[in-house]
């Protein structure tokens, strides 16, 4: 049996608390008042009869206990969040087929839960799902070899298109661990230049009137990645691209972007011709998906991306 006074809303106020360090942006983020928030936090804490922050600091600070609680906080949340996603599939049944694309940004994670739960709901429909790069995807749309795709948006003005954005996604400095000066001192790694993601880059590195020397272009994301820990240089990625290297995590340090604020917006698309409600559906069944696997995850690691990083719609 659960104590008395441990509530799942206490559990979502310690962990926006301990994410934001502040009661106002955690009120902001629980859709609760600032009084409510100092409330659950204090019927939180009677219940477990211990301090889980520091409440004469600004911005407050948790204690040794409350970082031990935050890691249980956070796996519960978590899976009772994953739990919602999966209870809430719609019912594909009455399709009988449905063709899917998504950018290699959610291999890890996002795309093999995506995959088991269309499956799941499509009982009598015949099912594909591709991984291929963004501008590839926009081909395969325009050519109607898919229904939807997941992709960054290309900036182009998109006729025939809907669109249902997903995630603000901004872009960020990747350096090696402890390079405090690795803009000055080490090489710039490129994405290969045939992908949207540079183009994008390339496209506000020239609008900032920046120049740096062109000696690599990579077209893989986890071998880029692999080369900045390994201190061969520094890149320009985003939070999703980021959290996909996890492997390398311990040799690497992300900043924001020294040269402007800039992101790329994630969203499904889909043809106008297709009026069916199941793009809607799937916009909120990944919206959830995101946020669980990559976005929370990713603010709890880099905080300073709140309000920056962010679930659209």
């Amino acid at each position: 049996m659960v104590m008395k006074g441990l509530t799942l809303r206490g559990l979502e106020v310690f962990e926006a608390l301990a994410r934001t360090g502040s009661v106002a942006q955690a009120a902001e983020i629980t859709g609760l008042s600032q009084p409510s928030v100092s409330q659950q936090l204090r019927n939180l804490e009677n219940a477990l009869g211990t301090e889980l922050v520091d409440h004469g600091r600004r911005p407050m600070r948790l204690t040794q206990a409350g970082r031990s609680f935050l890691t249980r906080t956070e796996t519960v949340l978590a899976e009772l969040q994953m739990a919602q996603s999966e209870l809430t599939v719609m019912d594909l049944g009455h399709l009988t087929t449905l063709s899917i694309g998504l950018i290699d940004d959610f291999d890890n994670d996002l795309t093999p839960r995506l995959a088991t739960l269309l499956a799941d709901s499509l009982t009598r429909s015949n099912f594909k799902l591709l991984t291929l790069p963004s501008l590839d995807l926009f081909e395969e749309l325009e050519a109607q070899r898919l229904h939807l795709m997941v992709s960054a948006h290309s900036g182009e003005v998109l006729e025939g298109v809907v669109e249902y954005p997903l995630v603000q996604d901004p872009f960020i400095l990747v350096t090696p661990k402890g390079a405090e000066n690795a803009i000055q001192e080490l090489p710039f790694l490129r994405y290969a230049r045939d992908q949207l993601i540079s183009r994008q880059i390339e496209a506000h590195l020239a609008r900032q009137r920046l120049e740096y020397e062109e000696r690599f272009e990579i077209g893989s994301h986890l071998a880029l990645m692999a080369m900045v820990a390994r201190g061969l240089g520094w890149a320009i990625t985003t939070p999703l691209g980021y959290m996909r290297a996890t492997r390398f995590h311990d040799a690497l340090e992300a900043h924001p972007a020294p040269f402007g604020d800039f992101a790329r917006t994630i969203s499904l698309f889909t043809r106008t011709d297709w009026s069916d409600q199941v793009p809607q559906e799937v916009a909120g069944m990944m919206r959830r998906l995101m946020r669980n696997q990559i976005v929370d995850p990713a603010l709890a690691q880099l905080p300073w991306l709140t309000d920056r990083l962010k679930v659209m719609g």
